[in-house]
């Protein structure tokens, strides 16, 4: 397996070093040539608006939208949740995959960034017993997820019902940061994405 990490800006060095410790060979992605051969991309928190103007610079749109179009799995944390996003506000989207409407700098400015246990009945596989153990979460500048599109599914909220993570199927997005943690279980779970589209169910 060989997973990418969108390598322009942002906290790629984090999900690197956490898929090293699953194991996972990693490349850092910069250019289009740098997703052949990929199994999934993770699009890092970050900035948005930089990162998005960086990825049309180099030529990233379009080769990501096609992966993305071809079924390879692909996770946006945080500014990344923005970049997958097709609803961002008043602004076009960038790469306008995932059929969530996401509202950017939602919780308040960088001194408002808060961490928050979370229920995640997903990564249930990856935890000690049942039901999953909760997801200690970090959030910085974080967006939120204001609406999700039909085939969009929900995978934690915070307890005034705001989601804050989204799975569209081979498609995942978090407001916050699991890199930031010692916590390997969201990692863990996309992988399983990925596992799971390289070897699809007989008959597909």
């Amino acid at each position: 397996m060989l997973v990418g990490v969108l390598a322009l800006q942002g906290d790629f060095r984090e999900h690197e070093a956490m898929l090293q410790r699953l194991g996972v060979a990693v490349r850092q992605v910069r250019l289009p040539e740098h997703l052949a051969g990929l199994d999934g991309l993770i699009i890092p928190g970050g900035e948005s608006t930089t990162m998005g103007k960086l990825a049309r610079a180099y030529g990233l749109i379009e080769p990501i939208r096609t992966l993305a179009g071809a079924g390879m799995p692909i996770w946006g944390t945080c500014a990344g949740m923005i970049l997958l996003a097709q609803d961002i506000g008043p602004e076009p989207p960038h790469l306008g995959l995932m059929p969530i409407t996401v509202k950017r700098n939602a919780f308040g400015r960088q001194i408002a960034s808060f961490e928050i246990d979370l229920a995640v009945p997903a990564l249930a596989p990856w935890s000690d017993g049942e039901p999953a153990r909760p997801f200690h979460a970090v959030f910085i500048r974080a967006p939120l997820i204001a609406a999700v599109g039909p085939g969009v599914e929900p995978l934690a909220h915070l307890p005034d019902g705001t989601i804050v993570a989204a799975r569209a199927g081979h498609l995942l997005a978090t407001s916050f940061h699991p890199e930031l943690t010692p916590d390997s279980r969201f990692h863990a779970f996309f992988l399983s994405l990925i596992r799971a589209e390289s070897d699809p169910p007989a008959g597909r």
